[in-house]
């Protein structure tokens, strides 16, 4: 069997814990043994709460086993149910508990629970993850809720544009955001100021914040906003087959993506598109000069970041948006392009194929590490396995998707999406660059008398001198018919060139000997493989 150090996902059943946290008044009844209580670290921990999610364990252990765990299931029911009075309950069980099948939420169907709404949770723990599970959760959870509202067959279907005939604004649901999701309740503040802008109001916001009451007036909208399609994807498709109510798909990360996300909804809405959405003369609408992001991109002193190789690896939704405003809006080289979100294989695989590349889908992060290595980028974007293994590599890193850890969620305002959320992630990905520039430069003056212990510099009287860097050891490589090494010329001038482009180069340089069949690489050959593949 193999050993799993890090998991992009948990379990089905840590994805129906998200939807149940997210909101209020929902509590969860989980069949599990004490030993899967592990996940209230993640709510506790990454988000900052100062509140336990609304899970109740049976937390069975070895010796309940040769019992009737069934009545321990139904006790630890009714006693929730009498504890917290929820407004709905969800009951489903952990990986651990499904190889008993006590199935809790068929015991929990044939209880009085005084006429509070049960969603018994399938979730095969086995054969899906996390993001499945609180799709499926939430999915089931509108489903049940709403069950007494969906139209007879044969009804109309709700019309997106009945806000005029009802003298009133139009309005929208946020569908998506929730707990251990990336930046969500930022995003959702950008996005309520950003619709207000237009005439447009927010109904109903889930399952982030909502309680069940708020779920049961989703019709009232007149469209759905797909946020976040791990979460939110079945939800939209079985509103807009069931009440009609359509959903806008383009998700508003980046500049690009904003307004072309305000495009869908205006035409989705029967809105009048406003001038400040129309392209003018060079490409860009009033409403871009919002951000700073496409100013800066086209001015002269950003040319330094032009055609810089960028891996992206990350959930779905990031990964697309991820590698669009790379390609589109920064001019960056997209050079490896990947998801652990199985279910958003089919879209990942498209958009790289646009790029020409190969998408990587996969959930084991050492597959990852080896493809970034292979593809020698001079900036990550991905989860923080991928911040782990751009350190090993010496490669600059952007966390831009969960998993996440406590450091990526920021006490500030950081939203992702809309005009700020350009804003933000362009600071975010950029500065790892600038920053890297500027270790460069230090490390290539460090001789320089202003940084000679003793003398006074721009640090200030007494600043302690800058640590030496010690040179890398000659490094041996394999070859066929003897080994490869480098001289101790050729590692000083290989230490002056950027450490995150350190990496190419050096690979480049170990292909070059290769084939000109050089046992040693000294400054001389180096200079020569930079010849040879500048042409």
């Amino acid at each position: 069997m193999e050993l799993t150090l890090w998991t992009y996902e948990g379990p089905p059943h840590v994805g129906a814990m998200r939807i149940a946290a997210s909101m209020k008044g929902v509590h969860y009844v989980l069949h599990a043994p004490q030993g899967d209580t592990y996940a209230d670290l993640l709510f506790t921990m990454i988000e900052r709460r100062d509140r336990r999610p609304p899970v109740t364990y049976t937390t069975f252990q070895a010796r309940d086993l040769g019992g009737d765990t069934a009545e321990l299931v139904k006790r630890s029911i009714a006693d929730a149910v009498e504890r917290f009075q929820p407004e709905a309950l969800l009951v489903g069980e952990s990986c651990t508990a499904e190889l008993i099948q006590d199935q809790p939420g068929a015991l929990a169907a044939g209880m009085d629970l005084g006429g509070i709404p049960m969603v018994n949770l399938e979730l095969p723990a086995y054969s899906k993850k996390e993001n499945w599970g609180a799709a499926e959760t939430f999915y089931q959870l509108v489903r049940n809720l709403l069950k007494p509202q969906l139209p007879a067959p044969g009804a109309p279907k709700l019309d997106p544009t009945r806000w005029r005939a009802e003298n009133r604004r139009p309005r929208v649901n946020l569908l998506g955001p929730s707990l251990l999701g990336f930046r969500c309740r930022d995003d959702v503040r950008e996005l309520t100021q950003l619709l207000a802008g237009y005439g447009i109001d927010v109904a109903v916001v889930a399952p982030l914040g909502a309680r069940p009451a708020d779920l049961l007036r989703i019709p009232t909208a007149d469209a759905n906003l797909n946020l976040y399609p791990e979460v939110s994807g079945s939800v939209c498709s079985w509103l807009e087959r069931q009440f009609g109510l359509p959903a806008v798909k383009t998700v508003p990360i980046g500049i690009g993506a904003t307004v072309d996300f305000l495009r869908e909804l205006h035409g989705v809405l029967g809105l009048e598109l406003p001038a400040e959405l129309l392209a003018g003369a060079d490409g860009l609408c009033p409403a871009e000069r919002q951000s700073r992001l496409p100013w800066y991109s086209r001015s002269v002193d950003s040319t330094y970041l032009t055609g810089k190789r960028v891996f992206v690896f990350a959930d779905g939704t990031h990964a697309i948006a991820a590698a669009r405003i790379a390609s589109r809006e920064l001019g960056f080289e997209v050079v490896g392009l990947g998801t652990y979100s199985r279910e958003m294989a089919r879209e990942v695989r498209a958009l790289a194929v646009e790029l020409g590349l190969e998408a990587l889908i996969t959930d084991d992060y050492l597959a990852v590490e080896a493809a970034m290595a292979e593809a020698a980028p001079e900036l990550v974007l991905g989860t923080q396995m991928e911040r782990h293994s751009a350190k090993r590599l010496g490669v600059p890193c952007a966390v831009i998707s969960s998993p996440l850890h406590v450091q990526d969620v920021p006490a500030r305002y950081a939203p992702q999406m809309g005009w700020e959320g350009a804003n933000v992630i362009f600071d975010s990905w950029v500065h790892p660059l600038m920053m890297g520039l500027e270790e460069h430069l230090i490390g290539m003056f460090r001789h320089d008398f202003e940084f000679v212990d003793g003398h006074r510099s721009h640090l200030g009287d007494g600043a302690p001198a800058a640590p030496a860097v010690e040179e890398p050891a000659p490094v041996a490589v394999g070859v066929a018919g003897g080994s490869l090494s480098w001289s101790a010329d050729g590692e000083a001038e290989l230490a002056k060139i950027p450490f995150f482009v350190r990496g190419k180069v050096r690979k480049n340089t170990e292909a070059y000997a290769r084939e000109q069949g050089l046992a040693v690489i000294d400054s001389e050959a180096l200079y020569e493989a930079k010849a040879h593949f500048s042409r």
